[in-house]
């Protein structure tokens, strides 16, 4: 939500000498503005100090902690809900948690806001913070809409970056910023953050099963950058310059890095996906297929990409079993849906691509490419 939005949906008022929000509630400063949601029925000049009610403080608060990030009264403001709901942060959490699991992100985020404002040194929160917002650039992104998903991921990078940087360290902060760091292929920073998780762990007695699985993941990942060279400035480089539409730059960079190490199936991939972009189709499909028989055959990504070339020559018979390939390592990848949408559009199997289509609509509501194409299909275009 806008902030000065978010802000025009409250009112403040100076609470006159009776005023309480209950019995077992901190006395409230008269001199001091309260913030108040308002409700549906408010008009102006309509306000009656009789139906005032503690939610709407409450919630009025929140707005503040939430969006007005400069308020002079901020530490007020935290003392009256940790009195009047001294379990408020766990309350929180818990919904916003659940929000993000049902993609309700616009409330899911108020309430991470809100959380933020209310206690900004709670590394917990921050990381929870972070988690949200890398997911809901993954939704983004998964709906074609690239330039909100790179707004989200840069807010999700700050927030991972706080985390990390919080004292004492928080293992976790490092372990999840490491797969936000391994899915933007920075893998150089992406070493650096499971190596401080290993670090920060290594004494642990706390043996569980889950904490087994991390330090054996991380370090398999560890494993896996160092043998290939992942962190390499020219590997960086070249995603870099490839995903800033660079093309010819990043090609020359990921060639130098492939004199020297062959046999890495993630330079195959970015080399590619560059020649892809530029429309290079038989020199991408021969990356592509190098990708593969070098390791990428767990990519659901590789098999993507290598038919999209396959489409391009007409070939839909070997793009769709790729993308068959592909939908089996990532049943519910929309990309991957829609391209097979595409694929029966060209082979003239109508209703079937009217099948794939909506559902990636069920997937991603607000996919862009998904709903322009049902709608093409239902006025006959």
């Amino acid at each position: 939500m806008n902030p000065a939005s978010a802000l025009d949906s409250i009112y403040f008022i100076t609470p006159g000498e009776d005023f309480s929000l209950s019995k077992d509630a901190m006395p409230i400063d008269k001199t001091i503005p309260l913030p108040i949601q308002k409700k549906q029925s408010d008009s102006p000049g309509n306000f009656k100090m009789s139906e005032l009610t503690a939610e709407q403080v409450l919630s009025g608060i929140l707005t503040v902690l939430a969006y007005d990030r400069h308020n002079e009264h901020l530490d007020y403001y935290r003392s009256i809900l940790k009195k009047a709901r001294p379990d408020i942060k766990r309350e929180l959490s818990e919904a916003a948690i659940l929000k993000t699991k049902n993609e309700d992100f616009e409330l899911a985020e108020e309430i991470f806001l809100a959380l933020k404002g209310f206690d900004p040194e709670d590394v917990a929160i921050t990381l929870n913070t972070a988690l949200f917002f890398d997911q809901r650039a993954d939704s983004y992104r998964r709906a074609g809409l690239n330039d909100d998903a790179d707004a989200y991921d840069a807010l999700a990078l700050e927030n991972y970056k706080a985390a990390t940087e919080a004292e004492p360290p928080a293992p976790d902060a490092f372990f999840n910023s490491g797969f936000f760091y391994l899915k933007q292929r920075d893998f150089a920073n992406a070493r650096d953050a499971f190596e401080s998780f290993l670090a920060l762990t290594c004494d642990s007695k706390d043996e569980s099963e889950n904490a087994a699985y991390k330090k054996e993941r991380a370090q398999e990942i560890l494993d896996g950058i160092k043998n290939q060279n992942m962190d390499d400035e020219r590997f960086k480089n070249a995603y870099a310059l490839i995903s800033s539409d660079q093309e010819e730059k990043g090609l020359e960079e990921i060639r130098e890095f492939l004199l020297h190490n062959p046999n890495v199936w993630n330079a195959w991939f970015l080399l590619g996906w560059g020649l892809r972009k530029l429309e290079r189709y038989a020199d991408a499909e021969g990356a592509f297929q190098k990708a593969l028989e070098l390791g990428g055959k767990e990519n659901a990504e590789t098999y993507n990409e290598l038919s999209l070339c396959l489409m391009a020559k007409n070939d839909f018979y070997g793009a769709k079993e790729n993308l068959l390939k592909a939908l089996s390592l990532a049943p519910e990848n929309t990309k991957i849906i829609s391209n097979l949408g595409f694929v029966a559009l060209k082979e003239g199997e109508i209703d079937l691509a009217r099948k794939y289509f909506s559902s990636v609509l069920e997937f991603e509501p607000n996919d862009a490419i998904a709903a322009a194409e049902l709608a093409k299909l239902e006025s006959g275009c």
